[in-house]
């Protein structure tokens, strides 16, 4: 009788393995495969490299419902350290996911990956991602919708349709000496810049020649609207 115990012992929590475990991560978690890496775009008629995920300038949209949890796998394609973070997202009890290189995580060096696990506990509506290492958020970034919780509606009529739209921006100060103690001088170099800006030089060049002068960085060259100038920037046409 003994042999017959253990195997209906073992069936017993192998089913229960199977429908709280393996089960249960296929039911809640989305998959999301982020890929850093180089690609050619062209604004305000010149065309050069820029850092992207998937190569999409904005990166791809984020959906998720609130309560939900998602791992967005990140793949450092590119030839530089990356992180990942999402804006408002609060991550209870989880912060090893936040993306703040040398706080919450060490960078994702070239040729490595790293999971992140993004809880959204409580938030709910329109937020956004971005890398959080030097300037590289500049053209890695992008939106995160979080629809209500399933079995629950709109605070409002539902809409028609639905289109995220990324507005590129920037911190307006007088000089640095009025930037670092809203800031504070951990975060300086992060509060120069935020995203969406487009500069017709490499990014990477106008933060070193900051660093070099000491002085505060070239204004960029355009705003951006979902990726592209505004009607009222030379060269603006989709593609150019």
């Amino acid at each position: 009788m003994w042999p017959c115990k253990k195997n209906l012992i073992f069936y017993v929590v192998f089913a229960f393995m199977l429908s709280n475990g393996v089960l249960h991560c296929h039911a809640w978690f989305h998959h999301y495969d982020f890929v850093v890496k180089e690609a050619s775009y062209t604004r305000l008629c010149k065309t050069k490299k820029i850092l992207t995920v998937n190569g999409e300038f904005p990166g791809p949209t984020l959906y998720a419902h609130k309560g939900d949890t998602i791992i967005v796998n990140v793949h450092n394609r590119a030839n530089q350290n990356i992180t990942i973070h999402r804006h408002g997202v609060k991550l209870p009890r989880y912060p090893w996911s936040d993306g703040p290189e040398y706080v919450t995580q060490c960078p994702i060096q070239p040729g490595h990956s790293f999971r992140q696990k993004v809880i959204f506990s409580s938030e709910e509506g329109t937020l956004w991602w971005h890398a959080h290492s030097d300037w590289s958020r500049a053209t890695v970034h992008g939106a995160i919708v979080v629809y209500p919780k399933n079995g629950t509606g709109y605070p409002f009529p539902k809409p028609d349709a639905e289109v995220p739209i990324i507005l590129g921006t920037t911190l307006a100060f007088d000089s640095i000496n009025t930037l670092t103690p809203f800031c504070g001088l951990t975060a300086l170099l992060e509060c120069l810049l935020t995203s969406g800006e487009w500069w017709k030089k490499d990014v990477d060049e106008v933060l070193q020649l900051m660093l070099a002068t000491g002085g505060e960085p070239n204004i960029s060259d355009a705003f951006t609207i979902n990726g592209q100038p505004g009607d009222f920037y030379p060269c603006s046409k989709a593609g150019k």
